[in-house]
C-alpha cells in the first residue's frame, strides 16, 4: 500500500468573464500535489491511502467524495471544521499556470504531531512527501516527524516541489530539503526547483549538484524533469539515461510532476523493485522507467487540470 500525505485543496481556475473586467468565473478542480499522487496510483491499480486534515466546509466535502470515487483510503485523514486551502489558477497561453494561494489558518497545513497515528498499517510500504506541506505550518514539522520515524521500515518518495508564492523564502525550502532528503529514496525535482534550492549554480552544473546531495543522503534513484524539454533518471552507481517528452497539444501543465511521480513509483512496484522493507531492490530499467513516467505525464497535459491516467490510458 501506497500512503501519500499532505496538501489537500480545490484549484479554481479562472475564467475571465468575457468583455467584462470587473467579473471573474471560477473552475474548481479537486487538486493538491500529494492528494494529486494518491490519485494517480489508485487509478493505476494500487492500494493507496491518503494522510491528511480534511476539512467539514463545502470544498472538503467534495474532496472527500473525490477520493473515494477514486479508491483512496483516508481512514488516517483527519476531520476539521478548518477551512480547505483553495489555490487560484490563472493558465498562461502555453498551458502553464501562476498560482494564488488561500492558505492561512486552513485544514491540510495544520496537523500537530500529537495527531500523528501512533503506528501505520503493516501494509503501507511506500510513504510519499511534497511540495508545500513539507516547508509551512505546523504539518510540516509533524511530516518530518513521520518521515523520520518511518524512514528505515518503509519507502519514502519526496517531491520538493517549490510553492514561492505561499512561502517565499528559499532558505525555508533549502531547511526542508535537508530535513527530507535524508529520509529519501526516491528524489524527484524539477529544473526550476533545483535551480533555487541550489542557488550557487544553475543549469547542468546545478543539477549535477542537486543529484550529488541526494546520493550524499541515501536517495537509490533520482529523478529530474524539464517539462517540455523532458526529464532525466540517476542512480547511484553512475548511472543516467535522459528522454524527450512525447508531443501533445497541452491543455494545461496542472498535475503533470505529480503524474510522473506517480507513474514512477508505479513502475517501480510493478517491476519488483520495492522490497517488503520499503527498500528499492534489483536492476531497474531506468531508460522504461523514465519512459513510462513521461508518458503518463503527456496525458496529463493534454487534459484539463490534474486529471490523472489510468493504465488502459497507457497502453
Amino acid at each position: 500500500m501506497f500512503l501519500s500525505c499532505g496538501d489537500s485543496l480545490f484549484d479554481m481556475f479562472i475564467q475571465a468573464a468575457e468583455n467584462d473586467p470587473l467579473r471573474v468565473a471560477v473552475d474548481g478542480v479537486a487538486g493538491g500535489s500529494p492528494m494529486n499522487v494518491a490519485v494517480g496510483l489508485a487509478r493505476l491499480g494500487h492500494d493507496c491511502g491518503y494522510f491528511t486534515k480534511l476539512s467539514n466546509d463545502v470544498f472538503g466535502t467534495r474532496l472527500q467524495q473525490f477520493l473515494s470515487n477514486n479508491s483512496v483510503d483516508t481512514s488516517l485523514s483527519i476531520p476539521t471544521d478548518l477551512k480547505t486551502t483553495l489555490a487560484f489558477v490563472d493558465k498562461q497561453s502555453d498551458g502553464s499556470a501562476n498560482y494564488s494561494f488561500y492558505i492561512s489558518g486552513t485544514a491540510d497545513i495544520s496537523i500537530t504531531e500529537a495527531e500523528l497515528p501512533n503506528t501505520l498499517p503493516d501494509s503501507v510500504r511506500v510513504l510519499h512527501f511534497g511540495s508545500y506541506s513539507t516547508a509551512v505550518g505546523e504539518v510540516s514539522k509533524t511530516l518530518r516527524t513521520l518521515a523520520n520515524r518511518e524512514q528505515n521500515s518503509r519507502l519514502i518518495s519526496y517531491d520538493p516541489n517549490l510553492r514561492l508564492m505561499i512561502e517565499p523564502d528559499l532558505d525555508v525550502w533549502r531547511d526542508s530539503f535537508k530535513a527530507f532528503a535524508p529520509t529519501a529514496n526516491l528524489i524527484k525535482a524539477s529544473d526550476e526547483d533545483i535551480n533555487a534550492l541550489v542557488g550557487t549554480a544553475t543549469g547542468t552544473a546545478a543539477e549535477e549538484q542537486f543529484v550529488a546531495d541526494c546520493f550524499n543522503h541515501k536517495a537509490d534513484i533520482v529523478y529530474v524533469t524539464r517539462g517540455a524539454e523532458g526529464a532525466s533518471v540517476y542512480t547511484p552507481d553512475g548511472k543516467s539515461a535522459s528522454a524527450k517528452s512525447k508531443p501533445v497539444k497541452v491543455v494545461d501543465t496542472v498535475g503533470a510532476g505529480d503524474t510522473f511521480q506517480a507513474a514512477a513509483l508505479h513502475w517501480l512496484a510493478a517491476e519488483n523493485h520495492i522490497s517488503a522493507d520499503g527498500s528499492i531492490r534489483g536492476a531497474i530499467d531506468i531508460e522504461s522507467s523514465l519512459q513510462f513516467a513521461l508518458d503518463a505525464a503527456a496525458i496529463t497535459c493534454s487534459r484539463f487540470g490534474a486529471d490523472l491516467p489510468t493504465l488502459a490510458d497507457l497502453s
